[in-house]
């Protein structure tokens, strides 16, 4: 889909500057759209904004259309942008749609004099965001050796990988188990999880596939809830698994992927390897696996 754009030529002799009839050819959509392409940079997409939700004065999602061959793997990210001025502005993102959805979706932090952020949190349907062609990453299930169990640690803005990957049917053919921690500051925070857990429950096929092999375990930091305290901390108490009713790291059977802050990779990393689990990547596979892409 694309922006339904109209044009109008106007007589330069004209003060009425009423529009031009029968006398001369009409501009067309096409021209238009060539018109706009003309601007874009080489390599990169220029996609329609379809929807956007506010969530709170931090955070928000977006869904654009998706380019015609553009292919990704669940988890994946690509470097979105905006033309301020005359020139682009990108940040990594991670795609929080799956691989099989025919529009791409992605959540966001507002950052009130970030870069990008600045303008993106400004954007409305009909608007148009620029994408790098060649999405990459390390968040895959391909970069992962074959276990049972898969934990998702997310804080913030981190959740939006394992959107993709929680919607994936491969995960579950994958994986018997499916542990998703997302952790923010306030309740208010988590609702992008909660939402995502509502839609497959209701999906006409995903909440078949997915049956119960999803576990959602969303934890604030500066509130009362249910489930209270940094990740790590829950972690290294055993509350994490006391809470689910699971055993303690294992890495015969347990697989891992981080996604947050500076400090909560680094500190996650740490007690998933204290507990005998071995980083991995594409090249080279392994029991967990970590995105350092950040958004500004």
């Amino acid at each position: 889909m694309r922006d339904q754009m109209v044009y109008f030529a106007f007589a330069k002799n004209d003060e009425t500057k009423r529009p031009i009839g029968m006398n001369a050819p009409a501009k067309t959509e096409e021209f238009a759209v060539a018109q706009v392409q003309a601007k874009i940079p080489d390599g990169v997409y220029a996609e329609t904004v379809l929807a956007v939700e506010h969530y709170t004065d931090r955070l928000f999602r977006f869904r654009m259309t998706r380019p015609a061959g553009f292919r990704f793997r669940s988890g994946e990210f690509a470097m979105i942008g905006l033309m301020v001025g005359d020139k682009p502005v990108y940040r990594a993102y991670s795609i929080a749609s799956p691989a099989w959805d025919e529009e791409l979706e992605f959540f966001s932090i507002k950052v009130p004099d970030g870069p990008l952020t600045s303008h993106l949190q400004a954007i409305k349907p009909g608007d148009r965001v620029l994408m790098r062609k060649k999405p990459t990453g390390t968040l895959v299930l391909d970069a992962l050796t074959p276990g049972k169990r898969l934990y998702m640690f997310s804080t913030g803005t981190g959740i939006a990988p394992f959107a993709s990957l929680i919607r994936d049917p491969e995960t579950y053919e994958k994986f018997d188990e499916v542990i998703l921690t997302h952790t923010c500051r306030d309740v208010a925070e988590l609702k992008y999880g909660f939402d995502l857990v509502h839609e497959i429950n209701n999906h006409e096929f995903l909440h078949e596939i997915v049956g119960d092999k999803l576990k959602h375990y969303p934890t604030v930091t500066r509130e009362d809830f249910q489930y209270r305290g940094r990740i790590t901390d829950l972690i290294e108490s055993a509350k994490l698994f006391t809470d689910l009713g699971v055993p303690a790291l294992d890495p015969a059977v347990d697989r891992g992927m981080i996604c947050g802050s500076t400090a909560m990779l680094k500190d996650t990393k740490d007690l998933l390897e204290k507990a005998g689990l071995v980083e991995g990547s594409n090249n080279k596979p392994g029991e967990f696996v970590i995105e350092r892409a950040f958004v500004g």
